[in-house]
């Protein structure tokens, strides 16, 4: 519900939708956030993809296989939060929507609301709001939430119907530095979620992420992040493997640097990004283990832009991009060399008018070569675009547009394009009640000789948080998920969640 679409750590980017909630439990995020992205997802020949199979009514635990590729809703977010040309961030606060379980986990992620960091300039906002205002340590100022909701879930596909009872238990905390010169920002997030009735999949995840910010002289800055990340793969991605008990877990290390410069009216900026992620093995319903060591995937993604401020509020630029991904393991199980090669270029321009409108825009163009000549490669023209806007006193309205191309793990199968469409709304209804709205379109479109056919997901989120004190919230939250098909049935999904988040 990251910054330039198609930087998925050297493969089309596959950046992020992220806020600060902990898995649909606080409330609306004003604005999409994304960086981090997930390597490729490859699927082992004798244990079918759901990719190669959408129309599967369901996985081995009972749960609806159904959910389209995350990454088409970082898609939607790509845009949405790094407007400056450095490199991705590897807050955790921008994780990777298929890191955290289905796209409808990520659409109520951006039902929460995002804590401001002593530095950050938020759009428009009613000033009543009675907020938690942290604990100082020294130089730093920490900020944790903890929150408890009960959730229910309904999945369907034809007539295949499944439902599960659970508690997510969510933790999420900043330390920020209160420096008069650079700045260091930690951020820790954690899901713990666990079944009371029905039967689907638990989604534990555990990320850490800093950022130091160099202020340099001759209006330089620098960046230098890193960031770890712990998560169970969803059974319900298409590149998960089918009738699989436990999908893979995954470990996700990442590091970067970036440096911005003022030359008078031009702007430059530049950065790389490294990731590495590291796949456990995958547990069959008959406890069979099925090894995913072939996926361990080490990738980097260099990237340059330059800006020409025609006002302060109006800067057009150009930026491009180069990567490579190399895999641990030439060949994956099916015989493929999936290492590659990604360029990409665009042009577009940064609009900052001030608290009410701010955003950027832009068009280019992206390609992902592999090493293997049996693997075409996947090229597509991209449309880019994030916009914040607060048309009144405490309405904030995102929108994102985002194209990329997301490589497959199926034997043979190059990948496919994603466009997404996505839109967040928040509004203060009274000084301590935010009301949200969230919602996103996900075209995934595969070659005209793809064996696997096209699908359209629709989803949409309405949130709730009720501010009893400073220190406490009542949250809601209800979404629904759509995912249609050329050929297949189609499945939808229910989620509805309410709860409490104590922050402080």
């Amino acid at each position: 519900m990251g910054e330039v679409i198609g930087e998925r750590a050297v493969m089309p980017l596959r950046s992020v939708m992220r806020a600060a909630l902990l898995g649909g439990s606080m409330l609306a995020c004003p604005s999409l956030a994304l960086a981090q992205s997930a390597p490729v997802e490859r699927s082992q020949p004798s244990y079918p993809s759901a990719a190669q199979s959408p129309s599967q009514p369901a996985n081995a635990d009972g749960t609806a296989n159904f959910s389209a590729n995350a990454d088409d809703v970082a898609a939607a977010a790509r845009a949405s939060t790094d407007t400056s040309g450095n490199a991705a961030s590897t807050n955790p606060n921008t994780s990777d929507p298929n890191e955290t379980g289905s796209i409808l986990d990520e659409d109520l992620n951006r039902l929460n609301l995002r804590e401001s960091m002593i530095d950050e300039r938020p759009l428009t906002r009613a000033s009543g709001r009675d907020e938690a205002s942290g604990v100082r340590i020294g130089t730093f100022v920490l900020r944790p939430s903890v929150s408890q909701t009960v959730n229910t879930e309904t999945n369907s596909t034809g007539a295949d119907k499944d439902h599960r009872a659970f508690l997510e238990t969510g933790l999420h905390g900043t330390l920020t530095s209160d420096w008069s010169l650079h700045q260091l920002t930690v951020t820790a997030d954690g899901i713990w979620q666990r079944n009371i009735s029905g039967s689907g999949e638990e989604q534990p995840n555990f990320t850490i992420g800093s950022d130091l910010r160099l202020d340099l002289p001759s209006d330089t800055t620098a960046h230098i992040t890193g960031g770890y990340q712990f998560y169970r793969e969803d059974t319900d991605d298409p590149d998960a493997i089918l009738d699989a008990r436990q999908q893979s877990d995954v470990q996700h290390l990442s590091g970067g640097f970036s440096l911005e410069r003022d030359f008078g009216v031009l702007r430059g900026s530049g950065g790389i990004e490294l990731d590495r992620y590291v796949y456990s093995d995958a547990e069959l319903s008959d406890g069979t283990q099925v090894s995913q060591s072939d996926r361990n995937e080490t990738s980097g993604i260099l990237r340059g832009r330059i800006g020409y401020e025609l006002s302060p509020a109006v800067i057009p630029f150009v930026e491009a991009l180069v990567g490579r991904g190399i895999y641990d393991d030439q060949y994956d199980s099916a015989g493929y060399d999936r290492s590659n090669q990604t360029y990409g270029g665009k042009a577009g321009v940064e609009v900052d008018l001030g608290e009410k409108l701010r955003g950027e825009m832009s068009v280019g163009y992206e390609t992902e070569h592999f090493d293997d000549p049996r693997l075409a490669s996947i090229d597509a023209p991209t449309v880019d675009a994030n916009i914040n806007w607060s048309p009144q006193r405490g309405t904030n309205v995102n929108i994102g547009v985002a194209t990329s191309i997301e490589p497959s793990t199926t034997a043979g199968e190059g990948g496919y394009t994603a466009r997404a469409l996505s839109t967040t709304i928040t509004h203060e209804m009274r000084d301590n009640l935010v009301a949200s709205l969230t919602g996103s379109t996900i075209w995934r479109n595969y070659p005209s000789d793809s064996s696997t056919e096209d699908e359209t997901v629709y989803l949409a989120g309405v949130g709730l948080a009720w501010n009893i004190n400073r220190y406490l919230d009542l949250i809601t939250n209800t979404g629904y998920e759509l995912t249609s098909r050329d050929s297949g049935p189609d499945t939808h999904q229910w989620r509805a969640g309410v709860g409490l988040k104590l922050q402080r």
